[in-house]
């Protein structure tokens, strides 16, 4: 229940009660605890949700609350029944719904309909006016016990439910773990597979190309050192091949886009994606793509942390082949005040050690971190 909801209630118990007790205001003199059982009735509201976490002292309470009204109201001799009586009993059955099962809500229950009868026979009602009544107490009870029947399958269904997306969350991690590490095995063996035939064949063929070059007497120099070169490109290829295997693929773009679905899937975080021409091709050696999928996962993280929207946008660009650039975005609500942490200073410093950037602003309702550094396109050497 909201803080605007408890106040509303607030508002019209007072209503209420300042309309039922106007009714013996000429001789509230001598009736005095008729305001007394008002005052207690109020105390008891305001202790309530202070103890919704002892269930216990809530019931005891909620019956304090359906005397109340009774020993307040009640009729003296040639005093009529006050119909205000059944709106106050209302409202206390709508506490009693609110904060107890439906087992649990019989005991309060009894007590407003025997406090009802009592008061009922003390006024000498007509047979129509228990006829109302008892209608009135049917319809009431049976309305709040189907809205708490109603309320407790509910809360049910979603705990069921909080359970079945935990539970499958945690299967889909455990699946992910299970396939990268297949993966990964399955990488190793191949760049084993490669670099004990075809880079020792290779490594060979290099040997005897560089015999015969020396050879004396030999005609084909030049077709020889060709064939040289292209050996040894083929072997280069093959080792940086071996590599990028035994490497993997844990960062870089690659990185990236599994970061993206594990977040919209494990985390119902919203991203747009947009890659821009170039941007997938530009050619990053391993610690510029290492950089980048770092920064994203730091930028995404913030985002989960601290901002109420549930949406990101990235996007990538290669503006002339020579710049890689990524953004980061996510709404946010104004005035909005920001202050630079252990992970912006370190997405920054990993991007100046690369010859690149990062800067942090807002603008236009949208908290912008935007990195960017140069392209190289250099090999890695291997030994």
């Amino acid at each position: 229940m909201g803080l605007r909801t408890y106040f509303l209630r607030i508002v019209l118990q007072l209503w209420v009660w300042a309309a039922a007790l106007s009714t013996y205001w000429s001789h509230m003199a001598t009736d005095y605890w008729r305001l007394l059982g008002a005052a207690a009735y109020f105390a008891v509201f305001f202790v309530l949700p202070l103890l919704t976490k002892k269930p216990r002292t809530t019931i005891v309470l909620l019956c304090i609350l359906s005397i109340l009204p009774v020993v307040s109201l009640y009729p003296l001799a040639s005093e009529a029944f006050n119909p205000f009586l059944l709106l106050i009993q209302c409202m206390v059955v709508w506490e009693i719904i609110q904060r107890l099962s439906l087992l649990s809500a019989i005991y309060p229950a009894a007590l407003q309909i025997a406090g009802l009868c009592l008061v009922a026979v003390r006024a000498g009602l007509e047979p129509s006016s228990w006829l109302f009544i008892s209608l009135y107490v049917i319809l009431l009870y049976s309305g709040a016990a189907l809205y708490r029947l109603k309320h407790e399958q509910e809360a049910f269904a979603n705990a069921r439910y909080n359970t079945l997306v935990s539970e499958y969350r945690g299967l889909k991690r455990r699946l992910a773990t299970e396939e990268s590490s297949a993966r990964q095995e399955e990488r190793m063996l191949i760049g084993h597979e490669i670099h004990d035939s075809v880079g020792h064949k290779l490594t060979a063929l290099l040997m005897q190309i560089e015999s015969l070059r020396l050879k004396d007497g030999n005609p084909y120099h030049e077709e020889v050192d060709l064939l040289k070169q292209l050996a040894y490109d083929s072997l280069e290829e093959t080792r940086r091949a071996v590599k990028a295997f035994r490497r993997g693929d844990t960062g870089g773009l690659q990185g990236i886009m599994r970061l993206i679905r594990k977040l919209e899937s494990d985390s119902f975080l919203r991203i747009y994606f947009t890659v821009n021409h170039g941007a997938f091709s530009a050619p990053l050696h391993g610690e510029q793509s290492f950089a980048i999928y770092r920064s994203v996962q730091e930028a995404l993280t913030n985002i989960m942390k601290h901002s109420k929207a549930r949406e990101a946008k990235i996007l990538f660009e290669a503006p002339g082949g020579s710049v890689f650039r990524f953004e980061i975005s996510n709404p946010i609500t104004n005035p909005y005040s920001y202050q630079e942490g252990f992970g912006l200073t370190s997405m920054r410093e990993r991007l100046n050690k690369i010859n690149g950037d990062l800067e942090v602003f807002t603008a236009s309702g949208q908290f912008v971190v935007r990195g960017w550094l140069h392209i190289t396109d250099r090999g890695e050497p291997d030994d």
